[in-house]
């Protein structure tokens, strides 16, 4: 995946199932698992998220996406 498309793709507010197993190269059950820890930790901490749904930016955190090094990577390709 290029940084073009992985900062396309992070930068909507919710992710979906299908987003989470393309950031995180895996399959569907591991990115039901993803969800399912991200989710955790969030209603522990007293959040209401929908169901299918999980905000972008946990998933950037919980997977380590370096957001300002692919910012880099494009500044350089210009």
């Amino acid at each position: 995946m290029k940084a073009n498309e992985t900062l396309e793709l992070i930068s909507k507010q919710w992710c979906n199932l299908n987003d989470l197993m393309v950031l995180g190269q895996v399959g569907r059950n591991s990115a039901l698992k993803i969800k399912k820890e991200i989710r955790d930790k969030l209603t522990k901490q007293g959040y209401k998220i929908p169901n299918h749904l999980v905000p972008m930016k946990e998933v950037v955190d919980y997977l380590d996406i370096n957001v300002n090094y692919l910012e880099s990577r494009l500044k350089e390709r210009r």
